[in-house]
């Protein structure tokens, strides 16, 4: 199996000027002298993985040290996500991690060529390399890392709980989430609903109909122009077909059509021409008819025109409002009664999210307990197994045992009767203690916080 570290690059730091340290599968062993610059290499590592920055540690002389280190990342997808979220780059299957400290303290990060925060550093890297000191195992003194090794011992029966849980725990997010939202919106969501109601009430006050603005706009300039329009077509009909035996359009037809008639005999094309003149006159008495209607039917109501204009008036008053026209009014209207309804939905809403949460809460809080169940379970047994093994390494008094405590918290979860803090994890803290010698007492690894009081929950 390849190193995750293939490269370690350490220049200003301590006794060291300028070195590289390349990393192969298997065992690499640093010897050499005092002073050689052996803690200067687990140095530089720690502040690779984002430990404390020490100006006393840059050489004397320097501006300042830089430590860089080359990841091989090709098989850890989450590691890519990380360093992908960070802003950096994975160039080929490797990402290049640094640390730069100054003389006067000041320390800068980079992950796969762009600066990030320490903290930052330390989420990419730390996972990947485990540091073992003379009396510690770094990483296993985080609370964290003590959980998951205790989930890892637990076996497929623990991830299985765990990823329903997880799944779970951000619906509950998700759900808290939105129903926050919709408490805090509460007040604008009410100012809207009123603004779309008076809208709405106003456009159903004067009920217009799809195009209706249009055909009152034609019909309005027909009326006020009714007698002007009423005298061309009067006048029209009389040269069409005059009432008054006056020469007109048809009497001119009809002669031509006469003359033509009266030489069809000689020529077949005068008969032709007969039969297409033949077909004006028709048209022409339908066209004279048709006049006719029109100048009958042309209205001069002054009552009807001011209806009109008054309608027109008010269909004109929504368009300035809520459309260029009546259709886009109309349109308005319905998206708005629809968004008025999601609106007055929001107590129902409110209350249903309300409920959803409780319901998850509740059912986060079963399962909680479940998984705590299967911890205590596998605490016991990682306890003795590992007290056995102790043993084994010439340590026949020492003792480890896995605590499975949670806090007290009154907006938690609900887990046998009490509330508890809960995350991600479940409701679960857990502690390696150890006791080295007979008759002493089991002590935290990482040691615990003065007056911090965990509570056990029992399965």
């Amino acid at each position: 199996m390849a190193t995750v570290l293939e490269e370690l690059r350490i220049t200003g730091l301590g006794v060291i000027e300028s070195a590289t340290l390349e990393l192969g599968p298997g065992l690499t062993v640093i010897t050499g002298e005092t002073g050689a610059g052996k803690t200067m290499v687990v140095t530089a590592l720690g502040l690779l993985l984002g430990g404390r920055a020490d100006s006393g540690a840059v050489r004397s002389g320097s501006r300042g040290a830089r430590v860089e280190g080359s990841l091989r990342v090709a098989d850890l997808p989450q590691v890519v996500a990380a360093v992908d979220a960070a802003g950096g780059e994975v160039e080929g299957d490797s990402v290049l991690l640094a640390r730069n400290v100054s003389a006067e303290g000041r320390s800068r990060a980079f992950v796969g060529g762009a600066s990030v925060p320490v903290s930052q550093l330390s989420d990419v890297a730390e996972p990947l390399v485990a540091m073992h000191g003379q009396s510690d195992q770094h990483r296993l003194l985080q609370p964290r890392a003590q959980r998951d090794a205790l989930d890892a011992y637990g076996g497929e029966e623990t991830a299985l709980l765990l990823a329903d849980y997880r799944a779970l725990y951000v619906e509950l997010q998700e759900t808290e989430r939105e129903l926050a939202e919709v408490v805090a919106s509460a007040r604008e969501r009410a100012r809207e609903a009123d603004l779309l109601r008076f809208g709405l009430s106003e456009i159903e006050a004067v009920d217009p109909q799809p195009g209706e603005d249009l055909s009152l706009a034609e019909e309005e300039r027909r009326l006020g122009h009714a007698d002007t329009l009423r005298t061309a077509a009067e006048s029209a009909r009389e040269a069409l077909s005059s009432d008054e035996g006056n020469p007109d359009a048809l009497a001119a037809v009809a002669a031509a059509r006469a003359l033509l008639d009266g030489v069809r005999e000689h020529d077949d094309a005068a008969g032709e021409l007969a039969d297409r003149v033949a077909e004006v006159t028709y048209l022409l008495s339908d066209v004279a008819a048709d006049v006719a209607s029109y100048a009958d039917g042309l209205d001069t109501d002054p009552s009807r025109l001011a209806a009109v204009s008054e309608r027109r008036a008010a269909l004109t008053a929504l368009t300035r409002k809520y459309g260029e026209d009546i259709d886009e009014v109309l349109a308005w209207s319905r998206a708005s009664a629809q968004r008025l309804f999601e609106l007055d939905d929001t107590d129902d809403r409110t209350a249903r999210l309300r409920a959803e949460r409780g319901d998850l809460r509740a059912t986060l809080g079963d399962l909680a307990a479940t998984i705590s169940a299967a911890r205590h379970d596998a605490a016991t047994r990682l306890g003795d197994q590992v007290t056995a093994e102790l043993s084994l390494l010439a340590m026949p008094h020492a003792r480890l045992a896995v605590s499975v405590t949670c806090h007290d918290d009154p907006d938690g979860l609900e887990v046998g009767g009490r509330a508890v803090r809960f995350g991600a994890d479940g409701v679960d803290e857990v502690e390696l203690l150890l006791a080295a010698n007979v008759g002493a007492d089991a002590r935290p690894l990482a040691g615990r916080p003065e007056g911090t009081r965990p509570v056990q929950v029992q399965p």
